[in-house]
């Protein structure tokens, strides 16, 4: 079972946080939380992107609207040869990463290159920007291993307020 297979808060690595004891009590004599763990059907809007190997994570998210205390979802897009979409899809999805095939965050983007295809990523983390500069090359690693190359990231969060 992949840890998008299970509800709740999410760590720096996509992972569900399990509360302790105490925490589960307290939580229970405040009457919950107020808010539920993000999930990937969530409403969403994006908060910072980029589609430049050359920008920092550190500087991405510096310049945006990312909310440092709330979880996010991570997506990325990575530009395939056809035959080759499966086998990577599957592979990202040992950290939690779920293949999107809808276009829930808009229309899916179209290759640039004949004969392959964009596969999106996506799962629900906290984030900070070492761990999406960790991210980021995680995913340009996994594209140019299966013969292409990551074309962009986001970073989603509920919409504020």
């Amino acid at each position: 079972m992949s840890s998008s297979d299970v509800s709740g808060p999410r760590d720096l690595n996509g992972r569900v946080v399990r509360q302790g004891r105490l925490a589960r009590l307290t939580a229970r004599l405040r009457g919950g939380s107020s808010s539920k763990p993000l999930e990937l059907a969530d409403e969403v809007v994006v908060v910072a992107e980029s589609d430049d190997d050359a920008v920092a994570s550190s500087t991405a998210l510096e310049g945006s609207d990312w909310r440092a205390d709330d979880e996010v979802i991570l997506r990325h897009d990575l530009e395939l040869p056809s035959n080759r979409v499966q086998e990577a899809a599957e592979l990202a999805s040992l950290d939690g990463y779920v293949r999107i095939d809808d276009d829930r965050w808009g229309p899916l983007p179209d290759a640039a290159v004949a004969g392959h295809e964009v596969l999106v990523l996506a799962r629900v983390q906290t984030l900070d920007a070492l761990h999406l500069s960790q991210e980021r090359s995680r995913m340009a690693s996994l594209g140019s291993r299966h013969g292409g190359i990551a074309r962009r990231w986001a970073v989603l969060q509920r919409p504020a307020g």
